[in-house]
């Protein structure tokens, strides 16, 4: 009996749209970890894509639009993860908290070129008014959820910090630690930068974590 043939891999010209859309999306994320948004150009993203300048354009239609989208794919990812870690964390307040703020130290989220991506979003005058536009209201949310659960953490347990400043204080400091990722090399590994972001969640609540 003759063994099946092998089923051939997708040739770059049978990939579905999503498929070919996430692959010049992960391109553009590379492309920004490594020139930043100012000397960004489709160019960069067609070569480690592997495929034509036209084609991205096809799927994306300008180079602002390649921005935009893969903006809105880096921010639903984000939220998504930690939505999920919510999810399986179950309902005691500190349990919550914990799994929110491991959820941004996750293999899939806490790489070099996705924080080199979100450092250039955040980092450069041209970008701030294309992140605040696509990014406010899911970063609201994350604030919000946060300041929910520093509430009931000062009602559950007796902690009288103020949970909006507690709060504002989890977020910064973790995305202080990832810019400390990005731009220290050799600073620190993952699990480090974790136990660092601990040490600041441990001072706001000492009797939990």
């Amino acid at each position: 009996m003759n063994s099946p043939e092998p089923v051939a891999s997708p040739t770059p010209r049978t990939l579905s749209r999503d498929t070919r859309r996430t692959q010049v999306i992960e391109a553009t994320i590379q492309a920004l970890a490594e020139r930043g948004f100012s000397r960004f150009t489709l160019t960069d993203v067609a070569k480690r894509a592997g495929i034509s300048h036209g084609l991205v354009l096809f799927h994306f239609q300008s180079k602002e639009n390649l921005l935009a989208e893969t903006l809105d794919f880096l921010a639903e990812e984000y939220r998504s993860n930690w939505q999920e870690a919510l999810e399986s964390a179950g309902d005691a307040p500190e349990a919550r908290l914990l799994a929110m703020v491991r959820a941004d130290f996750t293999d899939k989220l806490c790489t070099p070129e996705r924080l080199a991506a979100w450092c250039a979003y955040w980092g450069e005058i041209q970008s701030r008014p294309l992140y605040q536009s696509r990014c406010a209201a899911n970063d609201a949310l994350f604030h919000d959820t946060l300041v929910a659960l520093c509430t009931q953490m000062n009602a559950a347990y007796g902690y009288t910090h103020s949970p909006e400043q507690a709060a504002r204080l989890i977020r910064v400091l973790a995305d202080g630690i990832w810019l400390d990722l990005m731009s220290v090399e050799g600073a620190h590994s993952v699990p480090d930068a974790l136990e660092i972001m601990m040490l600041g969640v441990r001072g706001l609540f000492p009797r939990h974590f």
